[in-house]
């Protein structure tokens, strides 16, 4: 039976040949869209989840109220590690971990890039794949380091890295005790070595360190048993006996974050963590269901247009016996058929798709040829296909009386047009709907990428201090500015583009105990902040410490500050800090954007203390080549830190690379949206094309009786067009309501204006119309004499 089925559906296959290629391409099209997308969400699913401890490891948060709302951030202080692990019998280990850059030498070779101090422990709680060396020990040295596997390579070649030694910056040596396997493409660890955490107590760099402070990326591992919610009941609580009952620190709490969920949920909202990636992951979700749906509809148009052909079959099979059963499982058989075709069809397109795919989402996703549980996935996914395409035809062409179909009775429009209109208005609602969200998306991201940021990004150029930048850095200045090479130079605590410290706890002339729990951007310039940045200096002047040796303790403050200070008459106010001391503003800046360009600016201080500046930015002189200022300056950071590669950074480059996710997703959302326009179009071809087939002697008479080819074109096309307009006003209030409740989320944002909807429905139009336009003058350009010869 089986055999004789294959026979048969293979048979139907090769007698509409034009309908099947049609049928296979578009199901094969939608299936490797969703088989991308469906890659890609279970790659976003599966960050940081293939620890052995995953399940009971969490990266600990602090709750605090922030400028009126409650704020959560990802960091606690240094001192809470050690704490859980002596007080707290449910802990199974704590760990700490903070990001630096240090430059690695071994002889000649000088790499200057990213890694971490971690707590000894750190590798047993995430069992990384280690090549050379002991999870266990490989931290416990105080002059260990661990390399990652292409930075050992880049440092020794081909020879066996563990135990050679490796230079830390220009000062201290250390032996490898562990080479690590490259860290795979979903985890949110960025690092390239790791250092023991008692190397930052050599530094000095948490000597001061108080409870107060939350600025240490801690994970904590639970015993088998402990439950989240019972232990954040007691972290809850972990604060009080070490930090003051003052307003600042009252509402204070420590919570738990399940690591597997860190990548996904880093909204906050009132303190909790509500959303984040999620959005987007479900958003695809809806998208390749969308596609799939699309691709499925097609069968089930071009199978039931096949019907009047098919219904003669399905007589005879009835008369000699046949169930309805039987026949349904005949047609649902056949769907799964060419849904595995098509399946086959659509891994080759994968293939050949995913290195691009993976370029344009800078991931690593890759078919899993060996995995037993990648070929189940995809029979379920065939399985489902298919009957998803196929339950409305089998359902359909099983249902035909015999007695009428074998008389000849068989109508051939009224029967059939009302189920197919509706799936044609369904496909095309789906492609309009992404049309518009796409567009408005798009839109979205241009806003933001061409808002005013208030400051000069052309030609502003910034490197981060390392080595003997600091001591030298007047003579560095000096030559900066006589080279020609710079206009101004500015040391600044953070890169522009970025905030690294905040401050609260300020008070003012006027101020209340509300405004000290405000938070303030805080930055820190020895001199020449304006000159260098570009900011609009709107009163008052530029901090100078070299000219105003009493500008230690100078503001600047920006528009957004000024506003929430209440402050009239700024320039001159006494501002005390958090450390008691008073400061004196001596200018008011414009607001400029260091963030997200579709949030409100925060209010935003810039101090003249005179302590370390981990950042220098230059200001390039416009009268040469930027590559010819950039030589010269390399030159002369050479000159006074030979030891290390001068690394520069455009602000301009620095500050777009904010929106290089939100590209990615914009250009994911036109590509999705133009394969749904393609599947649906290639249905509609299709359909148009049977539709003409069958129509052959109405037309045939409209031309004996003085019809013109325009029309004949004009009437076939006129059905579809009507198909196409109902569903972009079903699709547009749809449309309008998911874009206008995510454009909600933005603090700055665009209208959705009605030319919008109206260029989505005029593309959809002009689409429908393309396509069915070449079938419709075919058909008007037909001869009569051969479509009426039988009669």
């Amino acid at each position: 039976m089986f055999r004789n089925l294959t026979r048969v559906a293979f048979r139907n296959l090769w007698r509409n040949k034009s309908l099947s290629t049609i049928n296979i391409l578009g199901l094969a099209v939608g299936m490797a869209a969703a088989m991308l997308i469906g890659l890609w969400v279970q790659n976003e699913f599966s960050y940081d989840s293939f620890y052995k401890k995953a399940d009971r490891t969490y990266l600990l948060y602090t709750r605090a109220d922030y400028n009126g709302a409650t704020d959560a951030w990802p960091r606690v202080s240094s001192l809470m590690a050690p704490q859980l692990k002596k007080d707290y019998p449910e802990v199974d280990d704590a760990v700490r971990f903070r990001r630096v850059y240090f430059l690695l030498t071994e002889g000649e070779k000088h790499i200057n890039i990213e890694g971490d101090f971690a707590d000894s422990g750190f590798l047993q709680v995430f069992d990384l794949p280690l090549l050379q060396g002991d999870a266990k020990t490989a931290l416990t040295s105080p002059r260990g380091i661990v390399l990652t596997e292409h930075v050992a390579k880049n440092l020794f070649g081909n020879e066996v890295a563990m135990g050679k030694m490796v230079r830390i910056d220009s000062t201290d040596y250390f032996k490898v005790t562990g080479v690590l396997k490259d860290l795979p493409g979903n985890t949110e660890f960025t690092f390239q070595y790791l250092l023991p955490w008692s190397y930052i107590d050599k530094l000095g760099w948490l000597k001061d360190e108080r409870w107060t402070y939350a600025n240490i990326t801690t994970y904590v591992t639970l015993k088998p048993g402990v439950s989240r919610a019972a232990f954040d009941a007691k972290l809850g609580h972990i604060l009080k006996p070490y930090i003051p009952a003052t307003p600042e620190f009252a509402h204070r709490e420590i919570f738990a974050q399940p690591i597997t969920r860190t990548h996904l949920y880093s909204k906050v909202e009132n303190g909790r963590l509500t959303g984040g990636l999620i959005t987007m992951v479900r958003l695809f979700m809806v998208i390749g269901i969308f596609i799939l749906l699309i691709a499925c509809i097609n069968f089930m148009n071009l199978s039931t247009a096949r019907s009047e052909k098919r219904a003669k079959e399905v007589g005879i099979r009835k008369v000699v016996g046949a169930l309805k059963s039987s026949l349904i499982t005949q047609f649902i058989g056949e769907s799964i058929l060419l849904a595995l075709l098509s399946f086959f069809l659509a891994l080759g397109i994968v293939q050949l798709s995913i290195k691009p795919f993976n370029q344009l989402i800078d991931g690593r996703l890759e078919l899993d040829w060996t995995n037993p549980y990648f070929w189940l996935a995809s029979l379920a996914f065939v399985l489902f296909t298919g009957l998803v395409a196929g339950s409305y035809p089998a359902f359909y062409l099983s249902s035909f009386r015999p007695v009428t179909v074998l008389k000849g009775a068989f109508k051939k429009a009224g029967a059939l047009v009302t189920p197919r209109k509706v799936l044609v208005v369904l496909q095309f609602s789906f492609a309009v709907i992404l049309i518009i969200c796409t567009i408005v998306v798009e839109r979205q991201l241009d806003y933001g990428r061409h808002r005013q940021v208030g400051y000069e990004q052309s030609g502003l150029v910034f490197t981060f201090v390392q080595g003997d930048v600091l001591s030298h850095y007047d003579a560095i200045k000096r030559d900066l500015l006589n080279s020609g090479a710079a206009l101004s130079v500015t040391k600044l605590y953070s890169p522009i583009t970025t905030v690294w410290n905040e401050t609260t706890n300020l008070s003012w002339p006027g101020s209340t105990e509300a405004d000290k729990k405000r938070f303030f951007n805080d930055y820190e310039s020895d001199a020449d902040f304006v000159r260098t940045t570009g900011a609009k200096l709107l009163a008052g002047r530029d901090i100078d410490l070299k000219t105003y040796p009493t500008d230690s303790t100078a503001l600047l403050l920006n528009e957004a500050a000024v506003k929430m200070m209440r402050l009239n008459d700024p320039i001159g106010a006494t501002v005390r800090n958090e450390n008691g001391v008073d400061c004196h503003v001596v200018g008011v800046i414009g607001d400029f954007i260091i963030e997200s360009p579709y949030n409100k600016i925060s209010p935003m201080i810039v101090q003249g203390l005179s302590t370390g500046y981990p950042v220098v930015h230059f200001r390039l002189n416009p009268a040469n080549s930027f590559a010819d200022d950039l030589d010269k300056a390399g030159k002369i950071f050479k000159q006074y830190n030979p030891q290390y590669p001068f690394e520069y950074y455009f602000v301009d480059e620095f500050y777009n690379n904010k929106f290089k996710a939100q590209q990615q997703q914009g250009t994911l959302g036109l590509l999705f949206a133009g394969l749904s326009i393609f599947i649906s179009c290639l249905g509609l071809f299709g359909l148009a094309s049977y539709m003409a087939e069958t129509r052959t002697r109405e037309i045939g008479i409209r031309k004996v009786l003085g019809a013109s080819v325009a029309g004949i074109a004009g009437l076939m096309a006129r059905d579809f067009i009507k198909l196409v307009l109902i569903a972009v006003v079903i699709a547009s209030p749809i449309a309008w309501y998911v874009m206008s409740h995510w454009l909600q989320t933005f603090d700055y944002r665009v209208r959705l204006d009605g030319w919008i909807f109206l260029s989505a429905g005029a593309l959809a139009i002009l689409i429908a119309l393309a396509t069915v336009s070449y079938q419709a003058v075919k058909a008007g350009l037909s001869n009569p004499v051969h479509s009426l010869r039988s009669d």
